[in-house]
Protein backbone atom coordinates (compact mmCIF):
# COMPACT_ATOMS: atom_id res chain seq x y z
CA UNK A 1 0.00 0.00 0.00
CA UNK A 2 2.88 2.39 0.82
CA UNK A 3 4.39 1.70 -2.62
CA UNK A 4 0.99 2.33 -4.23
CA UNK A 5 0.63 5.65 -2.40
CA UNK A 6 4.13 6.72 -3.42
CA UNK A 7 3.46 5.79 -7.04
CA UNK A 8 0.17 7.68 -7.01
CA UNK A 9 1.86 10.78 -5.56
CA UNK A 10 4.48 10.63 -8.31
CA UNK A 11 1.80 10.24 -10.98
CA UNK A 12 -0.10 13.23 -9.64
CA UNK A 13 3.05 15.35 -9.60
CA UNK A 14 3.86 14.40 -13.20
CA UNK A 15 0.31 15.12 -14.32
CA UNK A 16 0.33 18.53 -12.67
CA UNK A 17 3.71 19.35 -14.16
CA UNK A 18 2.53 18.26 -17.61
CA UNK A 19 -0.43 20.59 -17.38
CA UNK A 20 1.82 23.54 -16.57
CA UNK A 21 -0.88 25.24 -14.47
CA UNK A 22 -4.40 26.17 -15.46
CA UNK A 23 -3.84 29.25 -17.59
CA UNK A 24 -5.99 29.56 -20.66
CA UNK A 25 -9.21 27.78 -19.68
CA UNK A 26 -11.07 26.07 -22.54
CA UNK A 27 -13.81 28.36 -23.87
CA UNK A 28 -17.42 27.76 -22.91
CA UNK A 29 -19.43 26.29 -25.80
CA UNK A 30 -21.36 28.94 -27.70
CA UNK A 31 -24.74 29.77 -26.19
CA UNK A 32 -24.08 27.84 -22.96
CA UNK A 33 -23.57 28.89 -19.35
CA UNK A 34 -20.40 27.55 -17.72
CA UNK A 35 -18.99 27.60 -14.20
CA UNK A 36 -15.32 27.15 -13.24
CA UNK A 37 -14.60 25.98 -9.68
CA UNK A 38 -11.28 25.70 -7.87
CA UNK A 39 -12.01 22.61 -5.82
CA UNK A 40 -8.95 22.10 -3.62
CA UNK A 41 -7.62 18.59 -4.25
CA UNK A 42 -7.61 16.05 -7.07
CA UNK A 43 -10.32 13.38 -6.58
CA UNK A 44 -9.11 9.82 -6.20
CA UNK A 45 -12.50 8.35 -7.07
CA UNK A 46 -16.02 9.33 -8.11
CA UNK A 47 -17.50 6.14 -6.66
CA UNK A 48 -19.91 7.02 -3.81
CA UNK A 49 -18.70 4.03 -1.77
CA UNK A 50 -15.05 5.02 -2.12
CA UNK A 51 -14.97 8.77 -1.58
CA UNK A 52 -14.16 10.44 1.73
CA UNK A 53 -13.02 13.98 0.97
CA UNK A 54 -15.20 17.06 0.67
CA UNK A 55 -13.44 17.80 -2.64
CA UNK A 56 -14.70 14.48 -4.03
CA UNK A 57 -18.17 14.89 -2.53
CA UNK A 58 -18.46 18.33 -4.12
CA UNK A 59 -18.27 16.67 -7.54
CA UNK A 60 -20.26 13.48 -6.99
CA UNK A 61 -22.97 15.48 -5.22
CA UNK A 62 -23.78 16.94 -8.65
CA UNK A 63 -23.95 13.51 -10.32
CA UNK A 64 -26.01 11.50 -7.84
CA UNK A 65 -28.98 12.56 -5.73
CA UNK A 66 -30.35 10.56 -2.82
CA UNK A 67 -33.63 10.24 -0.97
CA UNK A 68 -33.19 13.82 0.18
CA UNK A 69 -31.11 16.66 -1.20
CA UNK A 70 -29.93 20.02 0.17
CA UNK A 71 -31.36 23.37 -0.78
CA UNK A 72 -29.15 26.43 -1.22
CA UNK A 73 -29.03 26.89 2.57
CA UNK A 74 -28.11 23.17 3.00
CA UNK A 75 -31.43 22.25 4.57
CA UNK A 76 -32.74 18.76 3.66
CA UNK A 77 -35.51 18.71 1.06
CA UNK A 78 -37.37 15.84 -0.65
CA UNK A 79 -35.53 14.50 -3.69
CA UNK A 80 -35.98 10.94 -4.96
CA UNK A 81 -38.14 10.41 -1.89
CA UNK A 82 -41.33 12.46 -2.06
CA UNK A 83 -42.29 11.75 1.56
CA UNK A 84 -41.33 9.71 4.62
CA UNK A 85 -42.84 8.56 7.89
CA UNK A 86 -41.48 7.18 11.14
CA UNK A 87 -42.85 4.67 13.61
CA UNK A 88 -43.82 5.77 17.13
CA UNK A 89 -40.61 4.35 18.59
CA UNK A 90 -38.44 6.02 15.92
CA UNK A 91 -36.94 2.70 14.83
CA UNK A 92 -38.65 2.28 11.45
CA UNK A 93 -38.54 4.84 8.66
CA UNK A 94 -40.51 4.41 5.43
CA UNK A 95 -39.61 6.50 2.39
CA UNK A 96 -41.96 6.77 -0.57
CA UNK A 97 -40.11 7.33 -3.85
CA UNK A 98 -41.20 9.35 -6.85
CA UNK A 99 -42.06 7.29 -9.91
CA UNK A 100 -40.60 9.71 -12.48
CA UNK A 101 -36.90 9.46 -11.58
CA UNK A 102 -34.54 7.89 -14.12
CA UNK A 103 -30.81 7.36 -14.38
CA UNK A 104 -28.98 9.46 -16.94
CA UNK A 105 -29.19 6.51 -19.38
CA UNK A 106 -33.01 6.47 -19.09
CA UNK A 107 -33.31 3.38 -16.82
CA UNK A 108 -35.80 3.98 -13.96
CA UNK A 109 -34.39 4.54 -10.47
CA UNK A 110 -36.01 2.16 -7.98
CA UNK A 111 -35.84 1.43 -4.27
CA UNK A 112 -33.64 -1.56 -5.08
CA UNK A 113 -30.96 0.84 -6.37
CA UNK A 114 -30.84 2.33 -2.88
CA UNK A 115 -30.65 -1.08 -1.22
CA UNK A 116 -27.86 -2.02 -3.61
CA UNK A 117 -25.94 1.20 -3.02
CA UNK A 118 -26.22 1.08 0.77
CA UNK A 119 -25.28 -2.60 0.94
CA UNK A 120 -22.31 -1.86 -1.29
CA UNK A 121 -21.07 0.75 1.20
CA UNK A 122 -21.51 -1.70 4.08
CA UNK A 123 -19.95 -4.67 2.30
CA UNK A 124 -16.53 -5.32 3.92
CA UNK A 125 -15.21 -6.21 0.45
CA UNK A 126 -15.79 -2.59 -0.62
CA UNK A 127 -13.65 -1.37 2.31
CA UNK A 128 -15.49 1.94 2.55
CA UNK A 129 -13.95 4.13 5.23
CA UNK A 130 -17.30 5.92 5.62
CA UNK A 131 -19.36 2.81 6.39
CA UNK A 132 -19.50 3.69 10.09
CA UNK A 133 -21.88 6.55 9.29
CA UNK A 134 -24.52 3.88 8.56
CA UNK A 135 -24.02 1.92 11.79
CA UNK A 136 -27.35 3.20 13.19
CA UNK A 137 -29.03 0.97 10.57
CA UNK A 138 -29.98 -2.37 12.10
CA UNK A 139 -27.00 -4.78 12.07
CA UNK A 140 -24.86 -2.13 10.34
CA UNK A 141 -21.71 -2.71 12.38
CA UNK A 142 -22.03 -6.50 12.28
CA UNK A 143 -22.58 -6.54 8.52
CA UNK A 144 -19.64 -4.22 7.92
CA UNK A 145 -17.45 -6.46 10.10
CA UNK A 146 -18.43 -9.51 8.02
CA UNK A 147 -20.23 -11.13 10.96
CA UNK A 148 -23.62 -11.09 9.21
CA UNK A 149 -24.63 -11.30 5.53
CA UNK A 150 -25.55 -8.18 3.59
CA UNK A 151 -29.18 -9.30 3.61
CA UNK A 152 -29.24 -8.82 7.40
CA UNK A 153 -28.81 -5.06 7.00
CA UNK A 154 -31.93 -3.18 8.07
CA UNK A 155 -32.82 -1.73 4.66
CA UNK A 156 -35.36 -3.24 2.28
CA UNK A 157 -37.44 -2.46 -0.80
CA UNK A 158 -40.96 -3.92 -0.43
CA UNK A 159 -41.78 -2.51 -3.86
CA UNK A 160 -39.99 -0.37 -6.49
CA UNK A 161 -41.13 2.88 -4.88
CA UNK A 162 -40.88 2.09 -1.16
CA UNK A 163 -37.72 1.96 0.93
CA UNK A 164 -37.79 0.88 4.59
CA UNK A 165 -35.08 1.34 7.21
CA UNK A 166 -35.04 -0.50 10.51
CA UNK A 167 -32.65 1.12 12.99
CA UNK A 168 -30.60 0.08 16.00
CA UNK A 169 -31.76 3.18 17.86
CA UNK A 170 -33.71 6.36 17.05
CA UNK A 171 -31.87 8.58 14.57
CA UNK A 172 -33.56 11.98 14.20
CA UNK A 173 -30.85 13.17 11.81
CA UNK A 174 -31.66 10.50 9.22
CA UNK A 175 -33.16 13.00 6.70
CA UNK A 176 -29.82 14.84 6.79
CA UNK A 177 -27.81 11.63 6.44
CA UNK A 178 -30.08 10.44 3.61
CA UNK A 179 -28.72 13.21 1.37
CA UNK A 180 -25.14 11.98 1.82
CA UNK A 181 -22.82 9.58 0.04
CA UNK A 182 -23.41 6.52 2.22
CA UNK A 183 -27.12 6.58 1.32
CA UNK A 184 -26.89 7.33 -2.38
CA UNK A 185 -28.39 4.95 -4.93
CA UNK A 186 -26.03 3.16 -7.28
CA UNK A 187 -26.97 1.87 -10.78
CA UNK A 188 -26.60 -1.90 -10.39
CA UNK A 189 -26.95 -2.44 -14.13
CA UNK A 190 -23.94 -0.22 -14.82
CA UNK A 191 -21.73 -1.51 -12.01
CA UNK A 192 -22.38 -5.13 -12.96
CA UNK A 193 -21.54 -4.36 -16.59
CA UNK A 194 -18.37 -2.33 -16.09
CA UNK A 195 -17.11 -3.26 -12.62
CA UNK A 196 -14.77 -0.66 -11.11
CA UNK A 197 -14.61 1.05 -14.52
CA UNK A 198 -18.23 2.19 -14.13
CA UNK A 199 -17.02 5.59 -12.83
CA UNK A 200 -15.07 6.39 -15.99
CA UNK A 201 -16.36 9.02 -18.45
CA UNK A 202 -18.62 7.31 -20.96
CA UNK A 203 -19.68 4.69 -18.40
CA UNK A 204 -20.79 6.87 -15.48
CA UNK A 205 -24.52 6.84 -14.83
CA UNK A 206 -26.16 9.07 -12.23
CA UNK A 207 -29.55 10.51 -11.34
CA UNK A 208 -28.36 14.02 -10.50
CA UNK A 209 -28.57 17.37 -12.27
CA UNK A 210 -25.29 16.72 -14.09
CA UNK A 211 -23.52 13.90 -15.93
CA UNK A 212 -19.79 13.19 -16.15
CA UNK A 213 -18.18 14.39 -19.39
CA UNK A 214 -14.44 14.07 -18.81
CA UNK A 215 -11.78 13.68 -16.14
CA UNK A 216 -8.21 14.63 -16.99
CA UNK A 217 -5.84 13.78 -14.14
CA UNK A 218 -4.30 16.90 -12.68
CA UNK A 219 -6.34 19.17 -14.95
CA UNK A 220 -10.09 19.13 -14.43
CA UNK A 221 -13.31 17.17 -14.06
CA UNK A 222 -16.06 18.39 -16.40
CA UNK A 223 -19.76 17.73 -15.86
CA UNK A 224 -22.68 18.74 -18.07
CA UNK A 225 -26.37 19.33 -17.48
CA UNK A 226 -28.38 16.10 -17.37
CA UNK A 227 -31.47 16.52 -19.60
CA UNK A 228 -33.15 13.59 -17.84
CA UNK A 229 -32.90 15.17 -14.37
CA UNK A 230 -36.42 15.70 -13.04
CA UNK A 231 -35.81 19.40 -12.32
CA UNK A 232 -33.54 20.12 -15.32
CA UNK A 233 -35.62 23.12 -16.40
CA UNK A 234 -34.47 24.99 -13.27
CA UNK A 235 -30.76 24.15 -13.65
CA UNK A 236 -28.94 27.22 -15.00
CA UNK A 237 -25.40 26.02 -15.62
CA UNK A 238 -24.89 23.90 -18.73
CA UNK A 239 -21.35 22.89 -17.81
CA UNK A 240 -19.29 22.92 -14.61
CA UNK A 241 -15.53 22.32 -14.43
CA UNK A 242 -13.73 21.40 -11.19
CA UNK A 243 -10.00 22.19 -11.02
CA UNK A 244 -7.59 20.89 -8.35
CA UNK A 245 -6.22 24.00 -6.63
CA UNK A 246 -3.93 23.06 -3.75
CA UNK A 247 -2.17 26.43 -3.96
CA UNK A 248 -4.71 28.87 -2.51
CA UNK A 249 -2.76 31.98 -3.51
CA UNK A 250 -2.54 30.83 -7.13
CA UNK A 251 -6.28 30.09 -7.09
CA UNK A 252 -6.87 33.58 -5.74
CA UNK A 253 -4.99 35.05 -8.71
CA UNK A 254 -7.04 32.90 -11.08
CA UNK A 255 -10.26 34.24 -9.60
CA UNK A 256 -8.93 37.75 -10.03
CA UNK A 257 -8.06 37.08 -13.70
CA UNK A 258 -11.42 35.42 -14.42
CA UNK A 259 -9.96 31.92 -14.90
CA UNK A 260 -12.02 30.69 -11.93
CA UNK A 261 -15.48 31.78 -10.82
CA UNK A 262 -15.30 30.09 -7.41
CA UNK A 263 -12.39 29.03 -5.20
CA UNK A 264 -13.20 26.85 -2.21
CA UNK A 265 -9.78 27.33 -0.60
CA UNK A 266 -8.58 30.69 0.75
CA UNK A 267 -5.45 31.04 2.85
CA UNK A 268 -6.61 32.22 6.26
CA UNK A 269 -3.91 34.82 6.89
CA UNK A 270 -4.77 36.58 3.62
CA UNK A 271 -8.33 37.49 4.62
CA UNK A 272 -7.38 40.95 5.87
CA UNK A 273 -5.61 41.66 2.57
CA UNK A 274 -8.51 40.30 0.52
CA UNK A 275 -10.98 42.51 2.37
CA UNK A 276 -8.97 45.54 1.16
CA UNK A 277 -8.45 44.23 -2.36
CA UNK A 278 -10.60 44.21 -5.51
CA UNK A 279 -11.61 40.68 -4.47
CA UNK A 280 -13.44 41.95 -1.39
CA UNK A 281 -16.89 41.45 -3.04
CA UNK A 282 -15.91 37.84 -3.78
CA UNK A 283 -14.97 36.89 -0.21
CA UNK A 284 -17.33 34.74 1.87
CA UNK A 285 -16.37 33.84 5.46
CA UNK A 286 -18.84 31.89 7.60
CA UNK A 287 -19.02 29.58 10.64
CA UNK A 288 -18.30 25.97 9.74
CA UNK A 289 -19.31 22.85 11.66
CA UNK A 290 -15.87 21.28 11.71
CA UNK A 291 -12.73 20.82 13.75
CA UNK A 292 -9.04 20.76 12.86
CA UNK A 293 -7.28 18.19 15.02
CA UNK A 294 -4.23 15.98 15.37
CA UNK A 295 -4.53 12.21 15.64
CA UNK A 296 -1.98 10.16 17.58
CA UNK A 297 -1.20 6.67 16.34
CA UNK A 298 -1.89 4.97 19.67
CA UNK A 299 -1.69 1.52 18.05
CA UNK A 300 1.62 2.24 16.34
CA UNK A 301 4.37 4.42 17.81
CA UNK A 302 5.22 3.07 21.31
CA UNK A 303 5.75 6.51 22.87
CA UNK A 304 2.19 7.48 21.95
CA UNK A 305 0.78 4.53 23.90
CA UNK A 306 1.40 6.64 27.02
CA UNK A 307 -1.45 9.00 27.87
CA UNK A 308 1.02 11.30 29.65
CA UNK A 309 2.82 11.87 26.37
CA UNK A 310 -0.41 12.52 24.48
CA UNK A 311 -1.67 14.99 27.10
CA UNK A 312 1.71 16.76 27.14
CA UNK A 313 1.61 17.19 23.37
CA UNK A 314 -1.97 18.43 23.50
CA UNK A 315 -1.58 21.00 26.25
CA UNK A 316 1.67 22.36 24.78
CA UNK A 317 -0.08 23.75 21.69
CA UNK A 318 -0.81 27.49 21.81
CA UNK A 319 -4.24 27.50 20.22
CA UNK A 320 -4.85 31.20 20.91
CA UNK A 321 -1.75 32.19 18.95
CA UNK A 322 -2.64 29.86 16.08
CA UNK A 323 -6.21 31.12 15.70
CA UNK A 324 -5.95 34.81 16.64
CA UNK A 325 -2.43 35.76 15.52
CA UNK A 326 -1.48 33.29 12.79
CA UNK A 327 -4.58 32.10 10.90
CA UNK A 328 -6.88 35.06 11.65
CA UNK A 329 -9.59 33.50 9.52
CA UNK A 330 -12.50 33.20 11.94
CA UNK A 331 -11.24 29.98 13.54
CA UNK A 332 -11.60 29.62 17.31
CA UNK A 333 -9.45 27.63 19.78
CA UNK A 334 -10.73 24.09 20.36
CA UNK A 335 -10.59 22.60 23.85
CA UNK A 336 -13.34 20.13 23.03
CA UNK A 337 -13.88 17.84 20.04
CA UNK A 338 -17.47 18.68 19.12
CA UNK A 339 -17.91 22.32 18.01
CA UNK A 340 -19.43 24.31 20.85
CA UNK A 341 -21.71 26.14 18.40
CA UNK A 342 -23.36 22.89 17.33
CA UNK A 343 -26.88 22.07 18.51
CA UNK A 344 -26.73 19.55 21.36
CA UNK A 345 -22.93 19.85 21.70
CA UNK A 346 -21.92 17.63 24.65
CA UNK A 347 -19.99 20.39 26.45
CA UNK A 348 -16.93 18.53 27.77
CA UNK A 349 -13.51 20.24 27.86
CA UNK A 350 -9.87 19.30 28.36
CA UNK A 351 -9.08 19.44 32.08
CA UNK A 352 -6.37 22.07 31.54
CA UNK A 353 -8.51 24.42 29.40
CA UNK A 354 -8.42 27.34 31.87
CA UNK A 355 -4.72 27.09 32.69
CA UNK A 356 -2.30 29.75 31.47
CA UNK A 357 -0.11 28.70 28.58
CA UNK A 358 3.00 28.94 30.78
CA UNK A 359 1.43 26.54 33.29
CA UNK A 360 0.51 24.14 30.50
CA UNK A 361 4.07 24.18 29.16
CA UNK A 362 5.46 23.45 32.61
CA UNK A 363 3.05 20.55 33.10
CA UNK A 364 3.85 19.21 29.62
CA UNK A 365 7.56 19.10 30.52
CA UNK A 366 6.74 17.32 33.79
CA UNK A 367 4.55 14.71 32.06
CA UNK A 368 7.19 14.06 29.40
CA UNK A 369 9.88 13.65 32.08
CA UNK A 370 7.66 11.22 33.99
CA UNK A 371 7.27 9.23 30.76
CA UNK A 372 11.07 9.09 30.34
CA UNK A 373 11.69 11.95 27.91
CA UNK A 374 13.88 14.98 28.46
CA UNK A 375 17.02 16.82 27.28
CA UNK A 376 19.11 13.66 27.19
CA UNK A 377 16.38 11.56 25.63
CA UNK A 378 14.07 13.78 23.55
CA UNK A 379 10.80 12.52 22.13
CA UNK A 380 11.09 12.35 18.35
CA UNK A 381 8.44 11.59 15.73
CA UNK A 382 7.15 12.60 12.30
CA UNK A 383 3.94 14.53 11.67
CA UNK A 384 2.21 13.65 8.41
CA UNK A 385 0.33 16.75 7.27
CA UNK A 386 -1.81 17.91 4.39
CA UNK A 387 -0.30 20.40 1.95
CA UNK A 388 -3.43 22.59 1.88
CA UNK A 389 -3.17 26.24 2.86
CA UNK A 390 -4.02 26.26 6.58
CA UNK A 391 -2.02 23.16 7.66
CA UNK A 392 1.01 24.61 5.87
CA UNK A 393 0.57 27.71 8.05
CA UNK A 394 -0.19 26.30 11.48
CA UNK A 395 1.79 23.05 11.64
CA UNK A 396 5.17 24.87 11.88
CA UNK A 397 3.68 26.74 14.87
CA UNK A 398 2.74 23.44 16.50
CA UNK A 399 6.23 22.13 15.75
CA UNK A 400 7.68 25.23 17.47
CA UNK A 401 5.38 24.84 20.49
CA UNK A 402 6.52 21.26 20.92
CA UNK A 403 10.17 22.23 20.62
CA UNK A 404 9.65 24.53 23.63
CA UNK A 405 8.91 21.48 25.78
CA UNK A 406 11.77 19.41 24.37
CA UNK A 407 9.96 17.50 21.60
CA UNK A 408 11.55 17.11 18.16
CA UNK A 409 8.83 16.80 15.52
CA UNK A 410 9.62 16.49 11.84
CA UNK A 411 6.94 17.70 9.40
CA UNK A 412 6.20 15.70 6.26
CA UNK A 413 3.79 17.24 3.73
CA UNK A 414 1.64 15.15 1.41
CA UNK A 415 -1.04 15.94 -1.13
CA UNK A 416 -4.32 16.05 0.75
CA UNK A 417 -5.75 12.84 -0.69
CA UNK A 418 -2.46 10.96 -0.23
CA UNK A 419 -2.24 12.13 3.39
CA UNK A 420 -5.72 10.86 4.20
CA UNK A 421 -5.04 7.50 2.62
CA UNK A 422 -1.95 7.20 4.82
CA UNK A 423 -4.07 8.02 7.87
CA UNK A 424 -6.67 5.40 6.98
CA UNK A 425 -4.09 2.61 6.89
CA UNK A 426 -2.26 3.84 10.00
CA UNK A 427 0.91 4.89 8.17
CA UNK A 428 1.83 7.84 10.42
CA UNK A 429 3.01 8.84 13.90
CA UNK A 430 0.95 12.02 14.26
CA UNK A 431 -1.59 13.11 11.63
CA UNK A 432 -3.00 16.55 10.84
CA UNK A 433 -6.69 16.08 9.97
CA UNK A 434 -10.12 17.66 9.95
CA UNK A 435 -13.71 16.52 10.31
CA UNK A 436 -16.99 18.18 9.34
CA UNK A 437 -20.48 17.06 10.32
CA UNK A 438 -23.88 18.42 11.27
CA UNK A 439 -24.41 15.78 13.96
CA UNK A 440 -22.57 15.87 17.30
CA UNK A 441 -22.58 12.09 17.64
CA UNK A 442 -20.85 11.79 14.28
CA UNK A 443 -17.76 13.46 15.75
CA UNK A 444 -17.67 11.08 18.71
CA UNK A 445 -18.28 8.04 16.49
CA UNK A 446 -14.96 8.69 14.73
CA UNK A 447 -13.07 7.21 17.68
CA UNK A 448 -15.18 4.15 18.37
CA UNK A 449 -13.21 0.91 18.26
CA UNK A 450 -15.39 -0.42 15.40
CA UNK A 451 -15.26 2.69 13.20
CA UNK A 452 -12.48 1.39 10.98
CA UNK A 453 -10.04 3.48 8.98
CA UNK A 454 -11.54 6.86 9.94
CA UNK A 455 -10.42 6.12 13.52
CA UNK A 456 -6.94 6.95 12.28
CA UNK A 457 -4.95 6.02 15.39
CA UNK A 458 -7.09 2.91 16.09
CA UNK A 459 -8.06 4.09 19.58
CA UNK A 460 -9.89 1.40 21.52
CA UNK A 461 -11.66 1.96 24.82
CA UNK A 462 -14.60 -0.34 25.75
CA UNK A 463 -15.87 2.18 28.30
CA UNK A 464 -15.99 4.91 25.65
CA UNK A 465 -17.86 2.60 23.26
CA UNK A 466 -20.32 1.55 25.96
CA UNK A 467 -20.99 5.17 26.91
CA UNK A 468 -21.81 6.06 23.32
CA UNK A 469 -24.04 2.98 23.10
CA UNK A 470 -25.89 4.15 26.20
CA UNK A 471 -26.37 7.60 24.68
CA UNK A 472 -27.77 6.08 21.50
CA UNK A 473 -30.27 3.95 23.43
CA UNK A 474 -31.39 6.77 25.71
CA UNK A 475 -34.77 8.29 24.67
CA UNK A 476 -34.59 11.14 27.19
CA UNK A 477 -32.75 14.08 25.51
CA UNK A 478 -31.22 15.37 28.75
CA UNK A 479 -29.89 11.96 29.75
CA UNK A 480 -28.63 11.35 26.22
CA UNK A 481 -26.75 14.66 26.33
CA UNK A 482 -25.23 13.68 29.69
CA UNK A 483 -23.99 10.38 28.26
CA UNK A 484 -22.50 12.16 25.23
CA UNK A 485 -20.76 14.66 27.52
CA UNK A 486 -19.35 11.77 29.58
CA UNK A 487 -18.10 10.07 26.41
CA UNK A 488 -16.46 13.22 25.10
CA UNK A 489 -14.74 13.74 28.45
CA UNK A 490 -13.35 10.20 28.30
CA UNK A 491 -11.98 10.98 24.85
CA UNK A 492 -10.41 14.27 25.94
CA UNK A 493 -8.87 12.63 29.03
CA UNK A 494 -7.44 9.74 27.01
CA UNK A 495 -6.28 12.17 24.28
CA UNK A 496 -5.97 9.83 21.27
CA UNK A 497 -6.72 13.01 19.35
CA UNK A 498 -6.11 16.65 20.19
CA UNK A 499 -8.48 19.31 18.85
CA UNK A 500 -6.66 22.46 17.74
CA UNK A 501 -9.32 24.81 16.35
CA UNK A 502 -12.88 24.98 15.13
CA UNK A 503 -13.15 25.82 11.47
CA UNK A 504 -14.54 28.70 9.45
CA UNK A 505 -15.40 28.39 5.76
CA UNK A 506 -13.62 30.63 3.26
CA UNK A 507 -14.73 30.92 -0.35
CA UNK A 508 -14.15 33.30 -3.21
CA UNK A 509 -17.35 33.59 -5.25
CA UNK A 510 -17.96 35.78 -8.26
CA UNK A 511 -20.49 38.50 -7.30
CA UNK A 512 -22.14 37.84 -10.67
CA UNK A 513 -23.37 34.51 -9.30
CA UNK A 514 -26.76 34.23 -7.64
CA UNK A 515 -27.95 31.40 -5.41
CA UNK A 516 -24.85 31.13 -3.23
CA UNK A 517 -25.91 30.96 0.44
CA UNK A 518 -23.32 30.67 3.20
CA UNK A 519 -24.26 27.74 5.45
CA UNK A 520 -22.70 25.77 8.35
CA UNK A 521 -21.78 22.61 6.36
CA UNK A 522 -20.48 24.77 3.47
CA UNK A 523 -22.48 22.81 0.88
CA UNK A 524 -23.11 24.60 -2.42
CA UNK A 525 -24.63 22.59 -5.24
CA UNK A 526 -24.22 23.96 -8.74
CA UNK A 527 -27.91 23.35 -9.47
CA UNK A 528 -28.79 26.39 -7.33
CA UNK A 529 -26.28 28.76 -8.95
CA UNK A 530 -27.04 31.07 -11.87
CA UNK A 531 -25.33 33.96 -13.56
CA UNK A 532 -27.00 37.21 -12.65
CA UNK A 533 -29.59 37.97 -15.32
CA UNK A 534 -30.32 34.32 -16.16
CA UNK A 535 -33.90 33.16 -16.17
CA UNK A 536 -35.32 34.62 -19.34
CA UNK A 537 -33.04 37.68 -19.49
CA UNK A 538 -30.21 38.16 -21.95
CA UNK A 539 -26.81 37.49 -20.40
CA UNK A 540 -23.32 37.16 -21.80
CA UNK A 541 -22.04 33.63 -21.91
CA UNK A 542 -18.63 32.84 -20.49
Amino acid sequence: MRRALAAMATLLALALAACGGHHGRPPCPAGEQCLLIGNGAEPLSLDPAKIDGVWEGAIVDQLIVGLTDRDAAAKPIPAVAKSWTTSADGLTWTFKLRDDIVWSDGVPVTADDFVYGIRRVMDPKTASFSAFINYPIKNGAAVNAGKLPLTALGVSAPDPHTLVFVLEHPWPMLPYAASGRTFWPVPRHTVERWGDAWTQPGHYVGDGPYTLVSWRLGDRVVIAKNPRFWDAAKVCMDQVSFYPTTDAVSAEREVRSGELDVSTGVQSNRLAYLRRSPLAPYLHVAPYLGVGYLAFNVSGMPALHDVRVRQALSMAIDRDFITHKLLRGGQTPAYSYVPATMDHAPGARAYWTDWSFARRQAEARRLLAAAGYGPGHPLRFTVTQRNSSDPVLFMPAVQSDWSQVGVEAQLRQNDVQVAYQAYEIGDFDVADAGWISEEAMNFLDLDRSDTGGQNYGQYKNPVYDATLDAANREPDPAKRAADMRKAEQILLDDAPITPVFFLASHNLVSPRLTGWVDNPPDVHEARWLCWRGQGGQTVATR
